[in-house]
């Protein structure tokens, strides 16, 4: 009797386990291989024919970045504003410039700029090299014209040698000292992240929370809508509604339909990147978030992709450890040998 029931309780079994399969909410390793495609990392860096990449002009351009002698008083390097141990940002609200006074808004991250374009949160720079001369010289960040910058470096019998390495036609002058960092620059690529395996085919490198916050990031909450691409940015400007008397892009374009735009960050070590916005106004994911399902402050030049949405704590946990998910381990970076005096 027994080996005759047999056969009737597996297909209750079976049917039983297609009920429940086909109950279960869709998970994010199932989602739309193109959508995932569209996130994959490029193969290589991207470099401009008019500053070709090298390994001694990186090398150079790595030197000048974390030395102070290209401020007024000696103090202030590139990574005192971009310090790659917090994204290449700095972990409070506004940067700190020259004479010690803080800066109007948060310093950006370094990271992936090679595929930008419009540096500055108000992009107000077209390129990586115009966006270099910016701070050196600037009275409220390092304070140090280029020219005593080119007087200053001359003096270092070290990079001397080291441009004439790196620019054997030019040598050491205001315009290859920014060609240098805007080179080096460039380098400073995000490494590898859950996330990255995840859409190369592991279906095991996410957690089940964090690819429901992937579901979530491409659909409900819409982040999608501006942080799309492998660097999560569209690389243009936004008013996402918030709490701020900076005009932002449209002090550039003189456009007041550009009030309160900001260039969208892009999201990859965003966990290691706090506070957030361009003054720092959030110093967790989770406020940004809730910033965001509010749409944030109504008014005419604000954003329609803005609109407010609202998640479930669960789901606010969700996409928190999605977000977390775009961060690498914290590696150790090699500290250049600067030249002396």
């Amino acid at each position: 009797m027994f080996p005759r029931a047999a056969p009737f309780r597996a297909c209750v079994l079976f049917v039983a386990a297609v009920l429940v399969q086909s109950a279960a909410p869709c998970r994010a390793q199932d989602a739309d291989p193109a959508l995932k495609a569209s996130f994959a990392r490029p193969a290589s860096i991207p470099f401009p024919a008019d500053n070709p990449y090298t390994p001694a002009k990186a090398t150079l351009g790595k030197m000048l970045f974390f030395d102070p002698r290209l401020s007024r008083d000696r103090n202030i390097s590139c990574a005192s504003c971009h310090n790659p141990s917090f994204g290449w940002e700095v972990p409070f609200a506004q940067a700190i410039g020259a004479g010690g006074k803080p800066l109007p808004r948060h310093a950006p991250t370094v990271l992936n700029q090679a595929w930008s374009h419009e540096f500055f949160l108000d992009g107000r720079a077209p390129s990586l090299e115009e966006q270099a001369k910016g701070p050196i010289q600037s009275a409220a960040e390092m304070d140090l014209p280029l020219d005593t910058a080119v007087s200053r470096l001359n003096e270092v019998a070290g990079y001397r040698r080291a441009f004439e390495t790196a620019f054997p036609k030019d040598g050491l002058n205001a315009t290859t000292i920014v060609k240098a960092i805007a080179t080096y620059e460039r380098t400073v690529v995000s490494a590898q992240t859950p996330f990255d395996r995840w859409i190369s085919g592991d279906s095991h490198a996410l957690s089940e929370s964090e690819q429901r916050g992937f579901h979530l990031f491409t659909g409900k909450a819409h982040c999608i809508a501006c942080h799309g691409g492998w660097n999560f940015t569209d690389n243009k400007f936004h008013d996402i509604g918030l709490v701020t008397d900076d005009k932002g892009r449209s002090g550039v374009t003189k456009n007041p339909a550009d009030d309160y735009a900001f260039k969208t960050p892009g999201l990859r070590e965003v966990a290691a990147r706090a506070p957030y916005m361009h003054k720092g106004q959030y110093a967790t994911l989770e406020a940004v978030v809730a910033h965001y399902e509010t749409a944030g402050v109504q008014r005419p030049t604000r954003d329609p992709l803005i609109q407010p949405f609202t998640l479930s704590g669960a789901e606010l946990t969700d996409l928190v450890a999605f977000l977390k998910s775009l961060s690498s381990p914290q590696a150790t970076l090699s500290m250049p040998n600067l030249p002396a005096n």
